[in-house]
């Protein structure tokens, strides 16, 4: 059982950068694969990242490879997607989400998901 809590989004110009949080409750983060979905208003959820329990695994949609990194630090049971040359098409209201059984780019195999965050990115 964990609660997450997503923070650090806002309004940024095209080009300019946000590092997004997620912070979780209980004793069991370590446990947890991490992710980020983001959904824009009309479209689907999409996936954005994962992050492996240790953190030695990554993956990216290929529309933010590059630019968005996703990190974990295990201590502070908190998960971060820094995001960098933000772009107009990136404006999306973007999910933490948390599984313990695998990595995956499926939102079907997350069983918590935060509150998410708006990112509005300006032209």
């Amino acid at each position: 059982q964990v609660q997450l809590v997503e923070s650090g989004g806002g309004l940024v110009q095209a080009g300019g950068s946000l590092r997004l949080s997620c912070a979780a409750s209980g004793r069991t983060f370590n446990n947890y694969v991490m992710a980020w979905f983001r959904q824009a208003p009309g479209k689907e959820r999409e996936f954005v990242a994962y992050i492996s329990r240790s953190g030695a695994s990554t993956s990216y949609t290929d529309s933010v490879k590059g630019r968005f990194t996703i990190s974990r630090e295990n201590a502070k049971n908190t998960v971060y997607l820094q995001m960098n040359s933000l772009k107009p098409e990136d404006t999306a209201v973007y999910y933490c989400a948390a599984n313990e059984w695998r990595i995956s780019t499926s939102g079907r195999d997350y069983n918590y998901w935060g509150q998410g965050t708006q990112v509005t990115v300006t032209s």
